[in-house]
């Protein structure tokens, strides 16, 4: 019987940012249980300030103490593992997410697939949160949670502003591109090919041109790309400018030869090809599709 994984990692594709639902502070005594829910609908991030919670969710389990963090999902099954031992204090925010999200098992692999990554191409920005996290700074935590807290007897008009604004500092905090503990020269290095891409996608991109600009040799820009994107830097680039043409089929009125051209391909045939063999669809077909 194989272990499933745990999770490690879930991405948000930004904008648009999560938004703020509610939050509330919880105390349970020794013998307490958390509530078993299925499907809750919006992401429950729990912070425990202090005791120790035990908590499942679908076949994983965490036992977590003062300073950690769990994120749960909005599709999935959360329960008691077993009642508190001691006091337990802990924080909980609901939130909602409009665009693409994804949760990795990959240990170290931010996007485990190139279907999953190819969600990704068009966002400018993907929030990177751990599934599970010890905090370096949760009074911090704690303060954020304190004031959504407090702005609920807030007029409304008010309220909005301050638990959205306090939310979002408490998501920098947590997004690991941000946090500085978890930097890493392997993802800076592939955010660098990665911007150079997005800047060049027009243009045949070669490795040897790749490696002059960032000044590291091909080989290992492109297994950094594909530790963190899971994609080559050549996968990742037809991908983009694949993810570009559908734009722009739905977004414009132009001719296929003129979007192929637009998008970097040599001709409207190899275009109508490439496209049909990833997605299923020609370029007309998507189209016609999509823009009814």
């Amino acid at each position: 019987m194989t272990t499933p994984q745990t999770p490690e990692r879930v991405y948000m594709a930004a904008p648009p940012m999560p938004y703020y639902l509610e939050s509330g502070e919880t105390r349970y005594g020794a013998g307490d249980l958390h509530p078993s829910r299925k499907q809750l609908g919006v992401f429950d991030l729990l912070i425990v300030e202090s005791g120790c919670l035990y908590i499942g969710e679908e076949e994983h389990s965490w036992s977590l103490s003062s300073g950690e963090t769990l994120l749960l999902m909005p599709d999935g099954t959360h329960y008691s593992v077993k009642p508190c031992e001691m006091e337990t204090v802990f924080y909980w925010v609901h939130f909602h997410v409009l665009g693409e999200w994804l949760q990795s098992c990959e240990e170290h692999s931010s996007f485990h697939h190139e279907a999953h990554a190819a969600k990704f191409l068009t966002a400018p920005y993907a929030l990177t949160i751990r599934k599970q996290w010890t905090l370096p700074y949760p009074e911090q935590a704690y303060q954020l949670a304190r004031r959504m807290n407090r702005s609920a007897g807030e007029p409304q008009s008010s309220a909005f502003w301050t638990q959205q604004q306090a939310f979002e500092e408490l998501l920098r905090m947590m997004d690991m591109r941000q946090n500085e503990a978890f930097a890493s020269p392997v993802v800076a290095l592939a955010e660098k090919a990665e911007a150079y891409i997005k800047n060049n996608y027009r243009e045949a991109i070669s490795g040897n041109a790749m490696a002059a600009e960032l000044n590291f040799h091909y080989n290992y820009i492109s297994r950094c790309m594909k530790q963190v994107y899971g994609m080559t830097p050549g996968q990742y680039w037809n991908a983009y400018r694949l993810e570009q043409a559908k734009l722009l089929l739905l977004k414009t009125e132009w001719t296929i030869g003129a979007i192929a051209e637009q998008v970097g391909y040599d001709s409207a045939a190899y275009f109508t090809s490439c496209m049909t063999k990833k997605i299923g669809l020609s370029p007309t077909a998507f189209r016609k599709q999509f823009s009814r």
